[in-house]
């Protein structure tokens, strides 16, 4: 029994280590495109209605997509279906290259990009929320996740410093080439990873999509955590636009507009998030996940209201070094829980409607609260968005629901 148990430990090990290294390289490649667009797009058309088609064409394909990748994930291969995704963009990536190198250069070509990857992250994204379960013990849940949000903070933070210098020193093409052999190392590193298919996929589809899409729709509607999950999320990712969008410009309005204060900014930020992605891996959070869903909501609404009243430039990043610190120990008891809770086959539906809340809430916050910053000071919009938040997270804590559903998941053996 315990050479069995001490098998399985090794499996699943080396079969996370593939995976996570496979998306590291994935994500790696893919972040040197995306810093090199926008900062192509910002250097050459100087232009900020430039910059917002391109930040809409990078996420309006996900979120109509989330919903059917959401049903792709039960219904299919999760491994196939990431795969497919990287080999997508990967395909997409090499033709914008080409049609570079032979001297099509048109600004539509690069938001037409910019839709075509969206797209491969609305297929990859409820699969890889999917798949992990099927990878690693429940009991393990938090500590890889939490990896995983540390290295993806680790790639926030390193790939704009290596996208920059390699525009510096080669052209825009190279770079694009660079993100084609990563997504190829990524394919075939997943081609190495052995998971059985998930019990829905290995059966022959009797239902439609859309009857699949609707009974993922009343599996969330008829569990009540669920529902109050969702709604949370909603409205905190709305709260959290002028936090997210809207600093960039405040530091500019308020504390000058040199360039290295801007960047100061996203490294405070990112090295946060890489302590706070060690911190929930080490330690897991309180035994409920919803009590440190709520600690780090709290925390994030303090840093909100911070942000906005802050006199002095470097306690201001001090309060984004913290904000980034509760980023990942909001994020992974809030994935874990999904993966702990909702039925395996419903795991990509849930996910989808997760992605659908995630990428259109906060740029349909930037729809209010963007228009209002020409009129009030961002200083008070943070500061009002702050005392929400930190409502909203005593409001969880004191929900009965989701405070039974985040109660620790028992451990089969």
């Amino acid at each position: 029994m315990n050479i069995e148990n001490n098998h399985l430990q090794e499996n699943w090990l080396k079969n996370i280590i593939l995976f996570l290294s496979s998306q590291t390289v994935s994500l790696f490649g893919s972040s040197l495109v995306q810093y090199a667009i926008m900062w192509h797009i910002t250097l050459t058309t100087e232009s900020g209605l430039m910059m917002t088609l391109y930040i809409i064409c990078g996420f309006i394909p996900t979120f109509i997509l989330s919903p059917v990748a959401g049903v792709w994930a039960d219904r299919y291969n999760r491994k196939m279906l990431i795969m497919l995704a990287d080999g997508l963009i990967a395909m997409a990536t090499l033709i914008l290259a080409i049609l570079y190198l032979m001297g099509f250069n048109a600004i539509w070509l690069l938001f037409m990009m910019a839709a075509v990857r969206a797209f491969g992250t609305g297929i990859q994204m409820p699969a890889v929320g999917a798949i992990l379960p099927q990878i690693v013990p429940k009991d393990k849940l938090t500590k890889v996740n939490g990896t995983n949000g540390s290295i993806q903070a680790i790639i926030m933070f390193v790939s704009p410093m290596v996208s920059a210098a390699l525009l510096g020193l080669t052209s825009i093409e190279m770079i694009f080439f660079i993100d084609v052999i990563t997504a190829g190392i990524a394919i075939v590193t997943l081609l190495a990873l052995k998971i059985s298919v998930h019990e829905k996929a290995a059966e022959t589809q009797t239902t439609s999509y859309f009857s699949d899409f609707k009974q993922g729709l009343q599996y969330v509607n008829n569990h009540a955590f669920l529902k109050k999950f969702f709604l949370f999320f909603a409205v905190f990712f709305v709260l959290m636009a002028p936090a997210s969008f809207l600093t960039p410009l405040q530091v500019t309005r308020s504390f000058g507009d040199d360039v290295w204060r801007l960047s100061a900014i996203e490294i405070a930020f990112s090295v946060g998030m890489m302590a706070g992605g060690g911190i929930i891996a080490s330690w897991g959070g309180f035994p409920n996940k919803i009590k440190t869903l709520g600690f780090a909501s709290m925390i994030m609404g303090v840093c909100t209201f911070g942000l906005g009243i802050v006199p002095d430039f470097w306690v201001y990043l001090a309060f984004m070094a913290v904000f980034g610190i509760a980023l990942p120990i909001f994020n992974t008891p809030a994935t874990v829980l999904l993966q702990e809770k909702v039925e395996e086959g419903y795991l990509g539906r849930v996910f989808g409607v997760m992605g659908m809340i995630s990428t259109s809430m906060m740029p349909l916050g930037m729809l209010l609260f963007g228009p209002i910053a020409d009129f009030i000071k961002i200083e008070w919009l943070l500061v009002g968005t702050g005392i929400f938040i930190i409502i909203l997270a005593i409001f969880l804590g004191r929900n009965k629901v989701l405070m039974e559903a985040g109660k620790p998941a028992a451990i089969e053996s």
